[in-house]
């Protein structure tokens, strides 16, 4: 009897190991990809429940730490060789007014088309008639 209470406490050790280890990789995935770390978060994404999160001592205070920093803005996950110059940025905004342009003289053309079909087809439905 005592061999199969210590089987059993030596499975729910190695479930509760195996959990903690699972938190632990979630916190520091979110940390990684500059996500925000919060109990929501790591409970949903590790799949345990936030009260088992706030017992654990070690991955509470990780967690309470994490969520104390100011968060990270998205240019400071990005290495600065890979951030865009103002420069580029300048070219980008240059090329999509241009685009915009040419997408409204097109739109402008074939609404003065459509405009001419239509008056063409009510002509020809007036003159039908008479």
């Amino acid at each position: 009897m005592p061999d199969r209470v210590q089987r059993l406490r030596d499975a729910a050790q190695a479930r509760h190991n195996a959990t903690l280890h699972r938190a632990e990789h979630v916190v520091e995935r979110l940390t990684r990809r500059g996500e925000p770390v919060s109990y929501r978060h790591v409970a949903e994404a590790a799949g345990v429940s936030r009260s088992w999160l706030y017992r654990q001592d070690k991955l509470r205070q990780q967690i309470d730490e994490l969520r104390s920093r100011p968060a990270t803005t998205a240019s400071a996950a990005v290495p600065s060789a890979e951030r865009a110059t103002a420069d580029s940025l300048r070219q980008q905004l240059h090329t999509y007014r241009e685009e915009i342009t040419r997408l409204r003289t097109e739109n402008q053309q074939l609404r003065e088309q459509l405009a001419r079909r239509l008056g063409a087809e009510r002509t020809a439905a007036i003159t039908s008639r008479s």
